[in-house]
């Protein structure tokens, strides 16, 4: 069955994650860490596809206050409509300048941490998005290909890649074509492995940092399911007001 194909690559995936990246995840967490406790945030951004760990990442069930996804539904794929929509999406992901603009919606500052996610590496948002971060005195972490990165030519006026940009490179350990199964008949592989990849590297940062935070007595606002027992409505409704107060501090303390 092909699909076993893709599910033992999948595994192997993560497999290797866990092997040859637990340190860059450990460091990358205690980096995190650090910006929450002190008041800070994780901002946590992609762009295409590269949205959805971003999204995952909170509000999220057993996720907790202190990450900030940077959400822009023009480079969303949901978002695209119309035979025209692809391209338009590809464009803008692709042009420089913008993400710097989208930025200054949002009170960053040194004591924050921006978590980028980008199979690629290459194109102009998350690429623009590591480099404003950096210009503010951001420590920036990146999810990405690093197979890709060492073949793959800049696109970017600045010649970087977003694996040169960042201070800490977690390797997805994907392949460039980021497709894993190879079916008889198809010039092309098949099944994208990055998506996988990438949202586990984030709940394991969100658990790494978790457990860091708690063991320095630090107050954790969980985001939990209404399904697990003892829990009920207020509980979460307590988790949205302390989210509520996180982001009006941030706006106030980086005016």
């Amino acid at each position: 069955m092909t699909a076993d194909k893709y599910l033992e690559k999948a595994a192997g995936l993560l497999q290797r994650i866990h092997d040859e990246q637990g340190e860059n995840i450990c460091r990358a967490a205690s980096l995190m860490t650090d910006a929450i406790a002190r008041g800070g945030a994780v901002y946590v951004f992609g762009s295409g596809h590269s949205v959805i760990p971003a999204m995952d990442i909170f509000p999220r069930y057993g996720s907790f206050v202190g990450f900030r996804p940077l959400l822009d539904p023009r480079l969303m794929w949901f978002n695209v409509l119309g035979p025209g929509g692809v391209r338009e999406l590809l464009w803008l992901e692709r042009t420089e300048g913008y993400a710097r603009v989208f930025l200054e919606s949002y009170p960053l500052t040194s004591r924050d941490v921006m978590l980028v996610y980008s199979h690629g590496g290459l194109n102009a948002a998350p690429l623009e998005v590591a480099l404003e971060a950096k210009s503010r005195g951001l420590s920036v972490v990146a999810v990405t290909s690093l197979s890709n990165a060492r073949i793959a030519k800049p696109t970017h006026s600045s010649g970087k890649r977003l694996a040169d940009v960042a201070d800490i490179v977690i390797d997805n350990c994907c392949p460039p074509e980021d497709a894993l199964v190879a079916v008889d008949g198809v010039p092309e592989p098949l099944a994208a492995g990055s998506t996988v990849a990438a949202v586990a590297i984030g709940m394991a940062l969100v658990a790494e940092v978790g457990s860091r935070l708690a063991a320095r007595g630090y107050h954790l606002d969980v985001f939990v399911s209404p399904n697990v027992a003892g829990i009920g409505p207020e509980h979460n409704l307590a988790v949205f007001a302390a989210y509520e107060r996180f982001l009006r501090r941030l706006a106030a303390e980086g005016s």
